[in-house]
């Protein structure tokens, strides 16, 4: 009874946080392109890169095609995630360090670290293996385009940010053993990972640098 009311109030959990993952990526990568004065094909490429490479990169790890590959509304979501950076950014001076875009960047990193869990455990793999690609699914696309805008990473770095879905696919895992509700274990990776980004930022939390335990220590 309660699995059934969760199928029926939540659907097909990966459809739904795809779709949502989907836009907010492109949005948030072309946001950042667009602050580079990237033109609107870079645009567009470094947002299409934000929303697919880590869903690309998971993909290829369970060994299917693509889902990219598979299905023109992918593309479509991505290019309305895109031509959404390029409406704000009409009105916005900044608009990859607005609050839209931020918020949109906690939401797309749930709504990946979700799908990654969900198609790691169709897979079936390892308790790792679910955290592992549910992470990769959420931050892949965002390191890439980081390559493409020429820098480093940022996750690499002292931002909490991928930390957050390593929080979510473990809450994923978890609650998907327990098995209570249908679509229970999703909602509650992409409650933690987003509610932990969003304190994260709020509050200014980082990960340490070798550094900072120097200086600690002394």
């Amino acid at each position: 009874m309660i699995r059934q009311l969760g199928t029926a109030l939540f659907g097909d959990p990966f459809l739904v946080m795809n779709t949502i993952g989907l836009v907010a990526f492109a949005l948030v990568g072309s946001a950042k392109a667009i602050r580079e004065e990237f033109d609107l094909f870079g645009v567009v490429v470094v947002g299409l890169a934000t929303a697919f490479a880590g869903g690309l990169t998971r993909d290829l790890l369970v060994n299917r095609v693509p889902l990219v590959l598979q299905s023109p509304i992918e593309i479509s979501l991505g290019l309305l995630g895109s031509g959404l950076a390029v409406a704000l950014s009409m009105g916005l001076r900044a608009p990859d360090e607005h609050g839209i875009t931020v918020i949109s960047d906690a939401i797309g990193l749930a709504a990946f670290a979700t799908t990654g869990a969900i198609v790691a455990t169709q897979a079936g793999v390892s308790a790792f293996g679910v955290v592992a690609i549910a992470t990769i699914n959420a931050v892949g696309g965002g390191a890439f385009a980081d390559i493409l805008l020429d820098r480093s990473p940022f996750i690499l770095f002292d931002d909490f940010y991928a930390s957050c879905a390593v929080l979510g696919g473990c809450s994923y895992w978890f609650v998907e053993t327990l098995g209570v509700i249908d679509g229970g274990a999703a909602i509650a990776c992409a409650a933690v990972t987003v509610s932990v980004r969003v304190v994260a930022v709020t509050r200014g939390w980082y990960i340490p640098t070798v550094e900072n335990l120097k200086s600690i220590a002394k």
